[in-house]
């Protein structure tokens, strides 16, 4: 019965929306996509530059061909693999770990607004006594700030690394951790900040047309706790819009009963963020030389 009344409400939803704004939102979701990955792009290019001089279409083909392969593997690690095997043989292990600062980077993010966000939300949805609701404050403010020592200096993963007797022979692949400049490492992080803008303004253009109800507030720190549980549940990006319905649906429980609504925007979400740069970055996979040397 809850069902088809949440069913019944989408309709009703959906009915209200004219065709005009509903054009003009999924264009505007798709434009925010395309320059999405495009800043991974110039991140990209950046974090190589000292191990392979990238062009921008050959970064973008890197880029795009990751994406293919992370749909299909857990936890998106195939997006290293499929990434860096654009580069010179010789220069792939080194490429990964480029990129893991590059990702790194990115969690960051994900991790510093998570956790202040599901702070928020114990403090006001749950009734705890202040001293949980304090110490909640206090763990999220040390798991965020330990994130950011720890992303400045990420030389300290070069320094374990070599006291590790069996990683010897990958040790100077971590060298290059050591390269990297608190300002370059300030210059990736700034990039990230400005994606992690772009994937909350997705979510929040869609709400605002379809939820306008919804306080703003409370709109944008769910979207950061969605992104926080969504880094940290092991998953399948192919099938991973269950994960996140699910979990969008149970936050969002809080402050609309338009759960389908919900569910039917972080599904798109999902879609013109992955699905589709997935399609586009597989006519990239059937052109790279696995071999050898990708000039074209």
């Amino acid at each position: 019965m809850n069902n088809q009344k949440s069913l019944s409400e989408f309709k009703t939803l959906l009915n209200g929306v004219d065709t005009d704004t509903m054009y003009w939102t999924m264009a505007s979701i798709v434009l925010l996509m395309f320059v999405n990955w495009f800043l991974e792009v110039s991140k990209w290019i950046f974090l190589s530059r000292s191990i392979e001089k990238l062009s921008f279409w050959k970064a973008t083909k890197s880029v795009f061909c990751g994406l293919t392969w992370a749909i299909f593997t857990p936890n998106r690690i195939g997006e290293y693999g499929g990434r860096v095997l654009v580069l010179k043989p010789e220069n792939r292990v080194k490429g990964a770990v480029a990129m893991g600062v590059g990702l790194f980077g990115q969690l960051v993010m994900t991790s510093v607004f998570g956790a202040l966000s599901i702070a928020w939300f114990v403090s006001t949805f749950l009734e705890t006594p202040m001293s949980v609701t304090f110490g909640v404050w206090i763990i999220a403010l040390i798991y965020a700030l330990a994130f950011v020592i720890l992303y400045f200096n990420v030389q300290w993963v070069d320094n374990i690394v070599g006291k590790i007797k069996m990683l010897d022979k990958v040790k100077s692949f971590f060298s290059i951790l050591k390269d990297f400049t608190k300002l370059e490492l300030l210059q990736v992080l700034l990039i990230s900040a400005t994606r992690f803008v772009i994937f909350t303004s997705q979510y929040v253009i869609l709400m605002l047309v379809f939820l306008p109800e919804l306080p703003f507030f409370s709109m944008v720190l769910m979207i950061f706790i969605l992104f926080f549980v969504q880094s940290a549940v092991p998953s399948l990006d192919l099938f991973d819009f269950s994960v996140r319905s699910f979990v969008a649906s149970n936050l969002y429980s809080y402050i609309t009963t338009q759960e389908i609504a919900v569910m039917a925007i972080v599904s798109c979400i999902w879609f013109v963020n992955l699905i589709l740069p997935a399609i586009i970055g597989s006519f990239f996979v059937l052109n790279v030389n696995y071999l050898g040397d990708n000039n074209s």
